[in-house]
């Protein structure tokens, strides 16, 4: 990824994150992985680890510690009732966004740039 997708992904990961907790509860490393294979390959393991104590903090997720086979309990994520509510205004922020960016792609500026 280069620097400015790199950018652009630093404001939209912890929705992207919440988004796959919408989807099914995961710990940490599931969460790299599937970023990893959609082909966000430069994404640290550190820093989904760091988006997931941020948004605990904030409320957004609910923790359940799972028996693991190796090692410690893992921490497995889900979707609180907040961020049920945080990823739908990321949703409407979002489809916001798209529809004028799409209109600055397609849209011709009038005569005089106004």
């Amino acid at each position: 990824m280069g620097k400015q997708a790199t950018e652009m992904l630093k404001g939209t990961l912890e929705g992207i994150v919440l988004a796959i907790l919408a989807r099914q509860p995961a710990y940490g490393y599931e969460i790299t992985t599937w970023l990893r294979d959609e082909g966000f390959a430069d994404i640290a393991e550190g820093t989904i680890y760091a988006l997931l104590i941020r948004i605990e903090q904030k409320g957004l997720v609910d923790v359940e510690k799972v028996a693991s086979e190796k090692g410690p309990p893992r921490k497995v994520y889900s979707l609180s009732a907040a961020g049920t509510d945080y990823l739908d205004e990321f949703w409407g922020t979002w489809s916001f966004l798209q529809e004028r960016i799409d209109k600055l792609r397609t849209e011709q500026l009038p005569e005089g740039g106004k």
